[in-house]
């Protein structure tokens, strides 16, 4: 009922932040409504009338104006005010907002940079120095220096893998002693779109075959990496495998007794069932899904991308989880752009990427609005008790967006809670917000359309208050009033009985108490139609 009720409102509400300074048709309590906000809503109602009579212009005016003593009655009984309304229409807000927070042409260009890179595979290998979690610029600085010294001695003459192998703080790249396993000196084998973080990838794509990077920041600190090539991908395959996790000479005998058993054609899915040391896979005949390069260990996915054709199925092969033989179920090679844009958008649309998308829409408002920062207010960033300062020590302006001040205490209340990263660094992140939240708050001034369907949306969610409180829980709570109606009535039901008709009784109900309603409204509010106006639209819709 709520949405129907919505539908409706929307479907007879207009925007009161028309900027057209056309003539007024009617007024209701010195509230002056246009022409053109009225025309606008009569034209979209004729989108779904079917007879003439509902057509008629007059008629329509009449119910707009019983619509818009509604809403009037609603902002008199405060029901914008209830903190249910508040929430909705705040969500409603976000939903509505999100459009007008994308730099479009810049998520297409994000779309058809991952489709190339879904397309071409890169190889490469990188080191890396981790840097804290909530870092300082000295600890930055720390790591930065480091990781440009390695790159240095790489440049030198050293193996960029010896050098990865010593000192990447990748826990893959290093050898373990204890358990005899080897690193993969910082070798990532062929990888694609949305495989790493976006920084890296981003690096990788950027970066000729057989050249190092300068040292580049992600979350986990920083990287070197060098480009060993690039090929056009193989798409993705669904395979199954069999492991044995004894890596000694017994595990070995195993693997070597299932493939001699695969070579005599028994079945793999068979063998997988009882000889599979993978839990997950085992019970499903060694299946393992759809991937694609990068998405297995190195070792696992060139033995599975190596295989050409359907059934083929590997010699043994060790990786750090044991022995294993690999089976090729299907190929899933790239397809084209076109097939492919829908899910990539949704990718790119749900990935860390859209916030560079963000990072566009601010750094423009940022050319547009005047943005200054109070360096007095700012000092208290240097404060240690930042977050324990009483309120009333934080009333200086910190930010000032056009005309808006944003205050200390504000910044301070967003920190709060807020301990993942260094004060300054959370400061940069409020302003960016606060950039936002007013681009957001000022839609309604700058785009008409936006204003519109907000308003359509608060006055339809107003009716739905109101009308649950006048009329629906009053017609189905008042049993006295309701059988009274129906005795006088009775002619209407054929003098059945009130049970027989209760349905029909109610909705007949409800109509009369809104027709008294509406009559009660018209006499509060004063409302009037300026007749020349309204014969010039009649004529107007009559020559059309």
């Amino acid at each position: 009922m709520r949405k129907i009720i919505l539908t409706i409102a929307i479907s007879l509400t207009t925007s009161l932040f028309s900027q057209n300074k056309d003539a007024t048709i009617l007024t209701i309590d010195g509230e002056k409504i246009s022409v053109s906000e009225f025309k606008r809503v009569y034209e979209k109602n004729l989108e779904v009338i079917d007879s003439q009579d509902a057509k008629d212009v007059t008629n329509n005016l009449e119910l707009y104006i019983n619509f818009k003593l509604k809403v009037k009655e609603a902002y008199e009984m405060k029901f914008d005010t209830l903190p249910s309304y508040k929430k909705e229409i705040d969500t409603y807000k976000n939903q509505l907002s999100a459009p007008y927070l994308q730099d479009t042409t810049f998520i297409d260009q994000l779309v058809k940079d991952a489709y190339f890179r879904t397309k071409n595979e890169v190889n490469a290998k990188h080191i890396l120095i981790r840097t804290p979690k909530e870092a300082l610029p000295k600890d930055t600085l720390i790591a930065y220096t480091k990781i440009l010294k390695l790159r240095d001695r790489i440049l030198n003459g050293e193996n960029f893998e010896t050098i990865s192998t010593q000192f990447s703080e990748d826990k893959s790249a290093q050898n373990d002693p204890r358990t005899g396993r080897k690193g993969n000196a910082g070798n990532l084998g062929y990888f694609s779109a949305f495989r790493m973080v976006y920084p890296f990838e981003v690096a990788a794509y950027s970066t000729k075959e057989g050249q190092i990077t300068m040292p580049f920041r992600t979350k986990y600190g920083y990287h070197i990496l060098k480009v060993i090539d690039f090929k056009e991908s193989d798409g993705e395959i669904e395979a199954a495998h069999i492991l044995i996790r004894d890596t000694s000479v017994s595990g070995k005998i195993k693997i070597d007794s299932i493939y001699a058993k695969l070579q005599n054609k028994e079945k793999f899915e068979d063998l997988a069932i009882r000889y599979s040391g993978d839990s997950g896979s085992k019970n499903k005949g060694g299946k393992l899904g759809r991937f694609g390069s990068g998405k297995m260990i190195k070792p696992f996915s060139d033995a599975a991308f190596g295989l050409e054709n359907v059934n083929d199925f590997s010699e043994p092969f060790q990786t750090n989880f044991g022995w294993h033989i690999v089976k090729l179920l299907k190929k899933h090679p790239v397809k084209s752009f076109e097939e492919m844009k829908k899910d990539l958008k949704k990718k790119v649309m749900n990935s860390s990427r859209m916030k560079l998308s963000s990072k566009a829409i601010v750094n423009q408002l940022k050319k547009e609005y005047t943005i200054v920062v109070s360096e007095n207010a700012k000092m208290i960033l240097d404060r240690k008790d930042i977050r324990t300062i009483p309120s009333d020590s934080l009333q200086g302006s910190m930010i000032t967006i056009n005309e808006k001040n944003i205050t200390q205490e504000e910044f301070v209340s967003y920190i709060i809670n807020r301990r993942d990263l260094p004060v300054f660094s959370l400061f940069e992140t409020f302003k960016n917000n606060q950039i936002i939240n007013y681009y957001k708050e000022n839609l309604i001034h700058t785009e008409p359309e936006y204003a519109s369907i907000l308003k359509e949306y608060q006055e339809g969610l107003l009716l739905f208050e109101l009308m649950q409180e006048k009329i629906w829980t009053k017609s189905s709570k008042d049993t006295l009033g309701l059988k009274e109606y129906f005795k006088s009535n009775l002619v209407a039901y054929n003098k059945e009985d009130f049970k027989n008709n209760k349905g029909q009784v109610i909705n007949d109900y409800q109509k009369f108490l809104e027709n008294n309603w509406i009559a009660t409204l018209r006499n509060k509010y004063k409302v009037t139609i300026r007749k020349r106006q309204l014969k010039k639209l009649i004529k107007y819709y009559k020559a059309k």
